[in-house]
């Protein structure tokens, strides 16, 4: 994402207005909880008044925690340090380098050819189709593989950048609403079943999980198609009829890319039926995109193509992790913990509202994998104690912690989205803060009128 020009009087203000933002959130919470917890809480604050204000590059602003996190006790340099060496980021580092390939090789203009050839070619029916395709495959893909291997070409069937960002937000926003229409397409999910067997608890059926879903995921895509289409209706996306033939270079991407396609299917478990291959997502990504270095294929070379990996997103997940791990570390994750045993005296409808306005936006400013990790054994702790139904309770949490869409350190499709150079915060914000409302409308009505007659 390029940096936005501004004069220095104008990065000063933003810089102290994120500062006094920041100070403002510390000396309310620090009424509530501890110091630390409370600087932890003014720090979030900072970072996210500066990921939206843009006073500061992005990756400048995932770098603070490095500095701040030591310098506020929260947690120690190394702890804090460990968390930019995730192996999603791995993942994402081998998908961009496809993503360079594919680029360099103009094999975006092939494959985007061929999609304007199968979908209608207005805007709108662009977005739904690009929507539900990017839902279908994150549902036996994980919603960041899908988000990687769509969005450099979905960019190109456009010159508008208007258009660009819509075609972006509908691929990232798709990826996450398909994404938990099986067990394993996105990693709440799995950490879902992990600890429901963990304690001991029935797991819900492969197939039973997706009809249960489906009415929440087709809602969604709907919703989403046509709030992105807002504004462009009419409008037609011309084909390029000058496409020629696949040349040498891009066979090469297109097999590597078809190969990758294959191994993640054939990797992916299926249970009980297949267990999958067993190998990691990011050690495949990483090695598909390590391979394009390697003779016959020579299709990147590291001293004119590495400079193009947008490292300030790996930065960011890296700043996403540190805060996950500080609210386990700080015990924040347990405070949090005990205003949700005192909700439990409210009305199961209301509960499951709390439950799902707290997990939506609170994974806005973390990772929502290392979130659902800490908060669903708080909740089944919780629901163990106030006797309510565990199952549909974690269930909500889970699915609102892949359905948040305001900022991209929320979920990895949203960050990938903002790699691409073609959507501000704002703007993603703006979008997003609609979706959120109207995925807890769903999620809470499907849940109180569907789910809690099935997940027992």
């Amino acid at each position: 994402m390029r940096d936005i020009a501004m004069t220095p009087s104008e990065q000063t203000k933003k810089l102290l207005l994120g500062l006094g933002i920041g100070f403002v959130f510390f000396v309310i919470a620090i009424n509530f909880v501890t110091t630390v917890q409370a600087s932890l809480i003014g720090i979030i604050a900072l970072l996210v008044t500066y990921w939206s204000n843009e006073a500061l590059p992005l990756g400048v602003v995932s770098l603070l925690p490095i500095l701040l996190f030591p310098a506020f006790s929260i947690l120690h340099v190394k702890e804090t340090t460990i968390n930019y060496a995730h192996p999603i980021i791995y993942l994402f580092l081998g998908g961009f380098l496809l993503a360079i390939a594919v680029e360099k090789s103009n094999l975006h203009h092939w494959i985007a050819d061929k999609i304007l050839g199968l979908f209608p070619s207005t805007v709108r029916g662009i977005i739904f189709s690009l929507a539900i395709t990017a839902g279908l495959l994150s549902s036996v893909l994980s919603n960041t593989t899908t988000t990687l291997l769509l969005i450099s070409i979905a960019l190109f069937l456009s010159d508008d950048p208007k258009i660009k960002m819509r075609f972006a937000l509908a691929i990232a926003y798709g990826a996450s609403i398909g994404g938990i229409l099986t067990p394993i397409g996105t990693p709440p999910n799995l950490i879902l079943m992990g600890i429901m067997e963990d304690k001991g608890m029935d797991l819900i059926p492969f197939f039973q999980w997706m009809w249960i879903v489906a009415p929440l995921v087709f809602s969604m895509f709907l919703v989403l198609g046509f709030v992105l289409s807002v504004g462009v209706k009419g409008i037609e996306i011309e084909r390029n009829v000058d496409v020629p033939p696949l040349n040498s270079d891009q066979k090469k991407v297109l097999y590597v890319l078809g190969g990758l396609i294959t191994l993640l299917l054939v990797n992916a478990p299926i249970r009980p039926y297949w267990n999958g291959l067993g190998m990691s997502e990011s050690l495949i990504l990483l090695g598909a995109g390590l391979i394009l270095f390697l003779p016959p294929l020579n299709q990147l070379m590291w001293k004119n193509d590495a400079h193009k990996v947008p490292y300030q997103i790996m930065f960011l997940f890296g700043a996403g992790f540190s805060i996950a791990k500080g609210f386990s570390q700080t015990g924040l994750a347990d405070v949090f913990a005990s205003y949700l045993l005192d909700m439990t005296t409210l009305m199961p409808i209301l509960l499951l509202i709390s439950i799902a306005f707290l997990i939506t936006f609170t994974t806005e400013i973390t990772s929502n994998t290392a979130l659902i990790s800490i908060m669903l054994p708080v909740i089944y702790s919780v629901s163990e104690q106030a006797g309510i139904n565990t199952t549909l309770f974690m269930m909500v949490a889970t699915v609102c912690a892949s359905y948040a869409f305001m900022l991209p350190i929320a979920t990895a499709p949203n960050a990938i989205a903002m790699s691409s150079g073609v959507i501000d915060i704002k703007t993603m914000a703006k979008y997003g803060l609609v979706l959120n409302l109207i995925g807890i409308f769903f999620i809470v009505s499907i849940a109180y009128v569907f789910w809690r007659h099935i997940l027992v």
